[in-house]
């Protein structure tokens, strides 16, 4: 469990190959201690269910140093790898973390990757590997020479030769439109400015422009002023559920789109955020387990600690995802009481059509709360109150302060408060969603019906159904098929 945890907390921030990081180095220990085919597994799930892509990468590789004898590993790799560079990405990886010094860096690598990794090779096409082949540490070519992948059919060996001459077509992608954009010279701004206008209208139309790019280009598509037929076509593709289904997205992207149309003075921005809120609704149709009868409280923690940026270019926080998490919920719940505590704990009552509008909402007043992390008080006030929920739900960082420095009772602690909460709604379930993954939890996992959850994916709504099905997240993990 606590590998599971640790893993799906990298959704939060990604993992740093290149230097100490604690996170790491408390996975590879554990790695090293659970049976090898749930680590397998483990890697194929989080890549294919979570969608995460650094965590896979490690533990394949940390599994091939300890384990040999099967194909275990080879199996692994080869269901992990679902992008051509993040072939170059395990190799890179391989290479730091074996502390590969010599001219050759790669030599003797372990088998079985190389194997895997020759079998992902035929997986794609020209057109996915040149899209993939950059400039890094570990190329497209390198690893076609290190792994000597054999080609399916003839069509394939010559997309092999070329990738060995660099002889890969260019893509059509929006990124080499727009870049070949970029090094035309215009006589006038007028003349580049219609220009791009119609290179972002070109690119609506050609449907080559992926679902996040389209997320993270709206601002651009908004400021270059294309037809209002091409913004429709824009908010009907983000708006579209198969579309939404297909890609993935993690729901905090589309809060980071919210946030930069909001800014916009532009008359088409309600229509895409509009599209927005579809679109994260849409990406989690199929949450479960909120029955009409269910009641529920969701408590979003806004203290100091949660006010971190979740990586280094984001201006999305922990104390975001933790509304955006909470509102997901609240949007799927028919009887639900939700708010946020600080130094305090306040109900705060909004309507569950627009998640996204509720965050901002929360967003606005949370200095009415203060900025400690009182958790307990959540308890205390449904106990005064007497208010019997099914579920209780606590989206925090899991630095839960228990006052315990003028608390010389014990009584202001959460795990104090649960066992009075349960005297009174004894069927009731306490779920502590951790957003930060420090390896810290409040109270014991799975204790008198209190349930650590580690990640913020929509995925996290699969594994509290598990939970409701009296099944455990491991369980999950190990109903992968290699």
């Amino acid at each position: 469990m606590e590998l599971y945890s640790s893993v799906a907390t990298t959704m939060l921030s990604d993992i740093s190959y290149e230097k100490a990081d604690e996170r790491l180095a408390r996975i590879k220990a554990l790695i090293a201690k659970v049976n090898p085919v749930f680590a397998a597994k483990l890697a194929v799930y989080v890549r294919e269910q979570m969608y995460l892509r650094t965590a896979p990468v490690v533990l394949v590789n940390e599994l091939a140093k300890i384990h040999n004898g099967d194909d275990l590993v080879s199996k692994a790799v080869e269901k992990v790898v679902k992008r051509p560079d993040e072939i170059t990405e395990l190799l890179a990886y391989y290479q730091v973390h074996n502390q590969r010094k010599e001219t050759k860096k790669l030599n003797r690598l372990s088998k079985q990757v190389q194997k895997g990794l020759a079998s992902a090779f035929n997986k794609f096409d020209e057109y996915q590997f040149a899209k993939y082949d950059r400039a890094a540490q570990v190329t497209l070519r390198d690893a076609l020479f290190l792994v000597h992948p054999k080609a399916k059919d003839e069509a394939q060996q010559t997309v092999f030769n070329k990738i060995v001459n660099d002889q890969l077509a260019i893509p059509y992608t929006w990124e080499t439109e727009l870049s070949a954009l970029g090094q035309t010279q215009f006589a006038t701004e007028v003349l580049k400015a219609a220009a791009q206008k119609a290179k972002w209208e070109e690119l609506i139309d050609s449907g080559k422009m992926g679902y996040m790019a389209t997320l993270r280009n709206l601002r651009n598509i908004l400021e270059a002023n294309v037809s209002a037929a091409h913004i429709e076509k824009v908010g009907a593709y983000l708006s579209n559920e198969k579309a939404v289904q297909n890609a993935k997205q993690l729901p905090f992207r589309f809060l980071a789109a919210y946030r930069e149309l909001k800014e916009l003075p532009s008359g088409y921005g309600p229509m895409l955020l509009e599209a927005l809120e579809s679109a994260l609704k849409a990406s989690v149709v199929n949450l479960r387990g909120f029955e009409s009868a269910t009641k529920v409280v969701i408590a979003c923690d806004v203290s100091g600690s949660m006010q971190k940026a979740v990586s280094a270019k984001s201006k999305i926080m922990l104390y975001d995802i933790g509304l955006l998490m909470g509102m997901l919920l609240q949007s799927k719940c028919k009887n639900v009481l939700s708010g946020m505590f600080g130094d305090t704990w306040k109900t705060v009552g909004l309507p569950g059509r627009n998640i996204l509008a509720n965050v901002d909402a929360f967003y606005e007043r949370e200095g009415e709360v203060g900025y400690s992390t009182n958790g307990f008080k959540v308890l205390q006030d449904l106990i005064a109150r007497r208010y019997i929920a099914d579920k209780v739900m606590l989206f925090t960082d899991t630095q839960l302060w228990d006052s315990a420095s003028h608390n010389k009772s014990g009584a202001n602690t959460l795990s104090t408060q649960w066992k009075m909460y349960k005297q009174i709604a004894p069927d009731a379930k306490l779920y502590l969603f951790d957003l930060a993954g420090y390896g810290q939890a409040p109270l014991r996992v799975e204790d008198n019906d209190v349930f650590l959850i580690a990640g913020w994916s929509d995925k996290i709504f699969d594994v509290l159904q598990a939970l409701e099905d009296r099944q455990s997240a491991l369980e999950k993990v190990m109903k992968v098929d290699l």
